[in-house]
């Protein structure tokens, strides 16, 4: 089924395209959200009418992108992960991670957009990642990751143990001797 998109959506297209969908998807999804709109006569003649203004927005999103290009290829992210003694990490470095870290510098990025070689760096080092701005145009940005030092603090021994029969508690068959202080301190109340 024809349908004429009426918004932007990543997965299907931009507005003013004209897409070939199935039934049911048009019916339950793109037509009730006001996504698409049937390929007729009528639809055709609003989106010519419209053409115009559909492109200068299509221009204005090229030359967003072009510019945040530039600003991206010049950046270069430095990430922080805990890891071992020969380099590997002890979690990864996914397209989340970086996203989260661009969105962190003022570039707000969604992680669908971020591709990894390999899906995830697993140890330092120095890498390339790509970002999917507009239409074709994607930026290549250098990240470096690098080990995070982690203070660990010093290994206290373990106290001793005490034998709980030796906490002045008398166990079977150990006769009660009053110490020499508690038996002046007996002997003073009994005159009382």
């Amino acid at each position: 089924m024809k349908v004429i998109l009426n918004k932007d959506l990543n997965t299907l297209g931009e507005e003013g395209d004209v897409k070939d969908v199935a039934k049911g998807y048009a019916r339950n999804y793109l037509f009730p959200r006001g996504i698409a709109l049937p390929y007729t006569e009528t639809n055709i003649k609003k989106f010519e009418a419209r053409r115009e203004e559909i492109e200068a927005r299509k221009s204005s999103k090229r030359q967003d992108a072009a510019g945040l290009k530039e600003k991206l290829e010049a950046l270069e992210l430095v990430i922080a992960m805990p890891a071992g003694a020969n380099g590997k990490l002890y979690g990864a470095v996914t397209s989340q991670t970086v996203a989260d870290e661009l969105t962190r510098l003022g570039f707000p990025t969604e992680r669908k957009r971020v591709e990894l070689p390999g899906n995830s760096f697993k140890s330092v080092g120095k890498y390339k990642v790509a970002i999917k701005l507009y239409e074709s145009a994607a930026a290549e940005v250098g990240l470096t990751v690098e080990a995070q030092v982690i203070k660990s603090e010093p290994k206290h021994s373990a106290p001793a143990r005490k034998d709980r029969r030796h906490h002045g508690e008398p166990t079977e068959g150990q006769a009660v001797e009053a110490t020499p202080a508690e038996a002046p301190a007996a002997g003073a109340s009994d005159q009382a």
